[in-house]
């Protein structure tokens, strides 16, 4: 049976809630509640327009962009907040695991893009031995047009730098911006044919709906 991300995050919760009273991780299951009750957001970009090119910055710090790394080809986007992120690191293993080998033999690509500084993306790919190729996007500028920036409350930021983590440190922009986890399959043209957006940062588009997805729109 394939591994699924909430599976995965199941077991994280079950191991916390097992651990001592903490308030800062009580911060961040508040922001998470808060999220979840929220409901989608709304200015989205949708199904049938185009992503537009933007500059951004490979792992060595490298100077690309969002249409050179897509290689005019269907191809999946995924917005992750940073390797600092337990579901990111969750999400990016499962997507390694599951999700490589199956779009690698439909010659489909996987590129994961986040706010955070190359030296980021770099750590982010070497941990997780990923294959795939990881961006970062100083700026947030395609998570704003994408329509899916966000940023910690203030409670949980509070409780981030209570843990020593800092994000206008972390960002490249020096800001504490973060795209809401997000997934994106855009055709050879860049026009998207299909977006899963995900407020609530501990839940994620599986495998499984990412692939049939894929295959809805490679028989289009």
């Amino acid at each position: 049976m394939p591994t699924t991300i909430s599976g995965q995050v199941s077991r994280l919760a079950e191991t916390t809630a097992a651990q001592p009273g903490n308030e800062i991780m009580g911060a961040f299951t508040r922001e998470q509640a808060g999220l979840a009750a929220s409901g989608p957001p709304v200015g989205v970009i949708e199904v049938g327009a185009r992503l537009p090119d933007a500059e951004l910055l490979d792992a060595h710090g490298a100077t690309t962009s969002l249409y050179a790394a897509l290689g005019g080809r269907l191809s999946v986007l995924v917005f992750y907040r940073g390797a600092w992120c337990p579901y990111c690191n969750i999400a990016l293993n499962t997507y390694q695991a599951e999700l490589v080998p199956e779009l690698s033999g439909r010659g489909v690509g996987l590129v994961a893009i986040s706010p955070q500084t190359p030296d980021g993306s770099l750590s982010t790919q070497e941990k997780h031995e990923l294959t795939f190729t990881v961006l970062s996007d100083p700026g947030n500028q395609v998570a704003k047009v994408a329509g899916i920036l966000t940023g910690p409350s203030d409670e949980a930021r509070a409780a981030q730098l209570q843990l020593g983590l800092d994000l206008t440190v972390v960002n490249a922009d020096g800001t504490t911006g973060l795209p809401m986890p997000t997934t994106i399959i855009v055709d050879a043209d860049h026009v998207i044919g299909w977006i899963d957006v995900h407020p609530d940062y501990s839940t994620r588009s599986e495998p499984g709906e990412i692939l049939a997805a894929v295959d809805a729109l490679a028989s289009r």
